[in-house]
């Protein structure tokens, strides 16, 4: 569906990522969604270094957000949960308000890579995404299935520092990437 070119003569920046679930009935034990993204996340070659879950709550959800966001070592938030069109479902409203510049075309792709796999049921996610504070914050739906789509179909690729002909790598302070424009 989507053109991937990794090159491989290039080496793997790892990046360091948090998890974040949002849901009022998960736990750390039964959170399939964040295990499924924190298995996939380390399969690529970066590192989670820290994984929660929060009731869904506008401040709960920024209060766990937010010293991510000043810890200059997480290069890269990610939430599962929230994004739906329930009344308790608030990740968007929680995060969005916290972008420095919102990245509207993850919504974008996320939604044409969903749809090839469960059809029109992907207008019922708000996945959003933006730059805060220097670091990236991805928002994906609850489900192990858009988790799946979300990190194999899009945002890996983005993370991937040998994807061409750009990545996210250079928007990220931490490294101190100089463009690599060959």
């Amino acid at each position: 569906m989507f053109k991937f070119n990794i090159d491989e003569s290039k080496t793997l920046i790892p990046l360091h990522i948090a998890i974040l679930a949002v849901s009022d009935t998960r736990t750390l034990e039964n959170d399939d969604s964040g295990a499924l993204l924190k298995s996939m996340i380390e399969e690529s070659g970066h590192k989670v270094l820290d994984r929660q879950i929060v009731k869904d709550d506008v401040d709960a959800i920024r209060g766990v957000v937010e010293p991510w966001l000043a810890d200059e070592n997480i290069d890269v938030v990610i939430t599962t949960g929230g994004t739906g069109f329930a009344k308790r479902d608030v990740t968007p409203e929680a995060l969005e308000p916290l972008f420095d510049k919102r990245i509207d075309g993850f919504s974008v792709l996320f939604h044409q890579y969903s749809a090839a796999q469960i059809g029109t049921s992907t207008l019922q996610s708000r996945a959003t995404a933006g730059l805060a504070r220097d670091t990236l914050v991805f928002c994906l739906p609850g489900s192990k299935g858009a988790c799946r789509d979300g990190w194999q179909g899009v945002i890996n690729y983005q993370l991937d520092s040998r994807h061409k002909p750009c990545n996210f790598i250079d928007n990220i302070p931490r490294l101190n990437v100089a463009p690599d424009h060959d």
